[in-house]
């Protein structure tokens, strides 16, 4: 069978020869995670996807039924939804103990590739729960604990996390959802919520809705919002479930993508009888999720980018059996055969665009894993917070640049197939749907530039950028030692640019001119993303360059490849990024000069 999901040569490259995922058995907390472990979950993982997930896209593309308030999923997900329980896959980096793997973050990440490409509709569902009882774990009592955890990582009950509102959208400060305290712990809830994913179906048998309201009396704007455990149906003190609590389903919306994936409008206390519990403190709800939002952002920028691999690999199994056309060479010759489309110069351009977002993706996200694996076991504190500093500079960019490139990979794997590309009947058109939701939720990628800009860049007095910038020139270093002078200096004049850039965006933000300056935040943001696909493909080209002499046959042409796919990122896409950074440069202002009439041509 085609490897239509993800490239099981390159994750193996990035998992050991670059981030040396089997380095972490050294260490107590991830001791039984050697290479020939890793190995097995990454087959069985993939083994799952390719079986019993990847049947199911298609189908779930049909969309939930929504009829007397209740959502029936497409009944091909329950299936490999039970698979997905028993083999423990929903909670991969929490403890055993509470229905967990423990594993490592990249090597969830691995396995994690394999599901979201193979349907990231159906993933939507263990992923809500595992993100909610996460919540519960790190802010919960231990009575919460004890009532919903186990069940969540389980995935015999669902979660989900209810944020956004009507007239609240983006900005969560403005929420009018309510908290009226009962006298016995529980307070009663009552509010409207949209865009919930996950919010109503038939997989499981409960549904626990972490639900942001604001206790009366409580500050107005973020201040005064507190986080409950909301159950779907009410979870007794014995554990056993009691009666309806209240949370009622008045729709699902029709959405361009993602349709396996129920996105549900939910009210809460029509009738007076919806009940919750604190989760945390009073009025630190915004907190408890902020400390969450590393993850998820995380979670949504390998979305994004699985169903791009996915998308790349259809492509390229496409283009190598599709004959169309001759060869250029022998265009004028009236005997020459039709060649596999390959071979025409364009395709094989989209196909190099392709793989290099794709392959310098694939490093990234793991390398951001990696923060998170090393945080875990850190010596000392000064080596947790380097890590810690890594992955706050890294995130927004990881949410927002991959999911922006995905789009694009995605957009380009429809064109590659030509007219068939765009039907149904071939699975990129879906892709192509389905990615574009990775830009908007978990806060759109204009929110995560305000949040690089106005939050990240500045943050301990710029360690972090530094520290990120540091990193960078470690391997420019690296790579001039491997004999890669010309493609490191390259880079280098990337890196040195994208700081002189942050230099700029920082000192405008804090002028007269910060509209303007944020204004340019998503620029800056991509800048700073093409800076570090550099930077990754000139770290994996150091290694090839390394091992292709002494390669065997059959890894000489993966090595070769990634060498040649460096080539092709830093000589054709690093100097689109330096007109990015003079463009930045240019402060030009006139999209927060102009007037509003002037939109309009009044």
């Amino acid at each position: 069978m085609a490897q239509l999901i993800a490239d099981r040569r390159d994750i193996d490259f990035v998992l050991f020869e670059q981030m040396k995922a089997d380095e972490l058995a050294k260490t107590d907390k991830f001791a039984e995670f050697n290479k020939k472990t890793i190995d097995l979950i990454v087959n069985e993982a993939r083994n799952l996807a390719i079986k019993e997930i990847l049947p199911t896209n298609a189908d779930g593309d049909k969309g939930c039924v929504f009829e007397n308030n209740k959502v029936t999923v497409p009944e091909s997900f329950h299936r490999p939804y039970e698979l997905l329980c028993e083999g423990e896959w929903v909670a991969m980096q929490e403890d055993p103990e509470v229905g967990g793997q423990g594993m490592p973050a990249m090597v969830a990440q691995a396995a994690g590739e394999y599901f979201v490409g193979a349907n990231c509709a159906f993933m939507m569902y263990p992923g809500l729960s595992h993100g909610a009882g996460h919540l519960i774990e790190v802010f919960g009592t231990d009575k919460q604990k004890e009532l919903y955890l186990k069940n969540m990582y389980t995935g015999k009950w669902g979660g989900t996390m209810l944020l956004t509102e009507p007239e609240a959208g983006s900005d969560v400060g403005a929420l009018t959802t309510t908290a009226k305290p009962n006298g016995d712990g529980t307070y009663s809830i009552s509010g409207t919520k949209i865009f919930i994913s996950g919010g109503e179906h038939d997989l499981t048998e409960n549904i626990i809705h972490p639900v942001l309201a604001r206790i009366e009396g409580a500050p107005a704007g973020t201040a005064g919002i507190s986080l409950f455990a909301v159950p779907k149906i009410w979870v007794n003190d014995d554990g056993s479930l009691g009666d309806d609590n209240d949370v009622v389903c008045d729709r699902i919306e029709e959405k361009m993508g993602i349709h396996g994936s129920c996105t549900c409008v939910l009210t809460l206390g029509g009738k007076g009888k919806c009940k919750g519990t604190l989760l945390g403190e009073e009025n630190k709800g915004m907190r408890a999720m902020f400390q969450m939002m590393n993850e998820a952002r995380l979670g949504v920028g390998l979305q994004g980018f699985a169903m791009a691999s996915c998308a790349y690999m259809y492509a390229l199994d496409y283009t190598r059996q599709r004959k169309q056309g001759k060869n250029l060479l022998e265009f004028a010759n009236p005997d020459a055969q039709s060649v596999t489309i390959i071979n025409h110069p364009d395709v094989r351009r989209m196909l190099m665009t392709m793989k290099a977002y794709i392959d310098g993706m694939r490093s990234f996200l793991y390398f951001v894993g990696n923060c998170f694996d090393k945080h875990k076991t850190a010596g000392n504190e000064e080596e947790a917070e380097k890590y810690m500093n890594l992955i706050e500079i890294l995130i927004p960019v990881i949410k927002a640049y991959c999911t922006d490139r995905a789009f694009d990979v995605c957009s380009l794997a429809v064109q590659s197939y030509g007219g068939y590309g765009y039907t149904k009947e071939y699975p990129v058109e879906q892709l192509l749907r389905d990615t574009k939701i990775t830009a908007i939720y978990e806060g759109t990628n204009g929110i995560q530039a305000m949040d690089l800009l106005g939050r990240k860049l500045g943050m301990k007095g710029g360690k972090p950028f530094m520290e990120l910038m540091g990193v960078m020139m470690q391997t420019v270093a690296e790579a001039k030692e491997a004999g890669l002078e010309d493609l490191a200096a390259k880079v280098e004049a990337a890196v040195n640019g994208a700081g002189e850039i942050a230099m700029l965006m920082g000192k405008t933000a804090m002028s007269e001119k910060v509209l303007t300056a944020f204004a340019h935040a998503c620029p800056f943001q991509d800048v700073l993303g093409d800076t570090i696909m550099g930077w990754m493909h000139l770290w994996r080209a150091t290694i090839a360059t390394n091992k292709v002499e002494k390669a065997k046959s059959k890894d000489k042409p993966f090595y070769e490849g990634l060498i040649k796919t460096a080539n092709f990122y830093i000589n054709s896409f690093l100097p689109i990024t330096e007109g990015k950074r003079n463009s930045i440069k240019a402060m030009e202002s006139a999209a927060v000069d102009m007037t509003e009439d002037a939109f309009a041509g009044k």
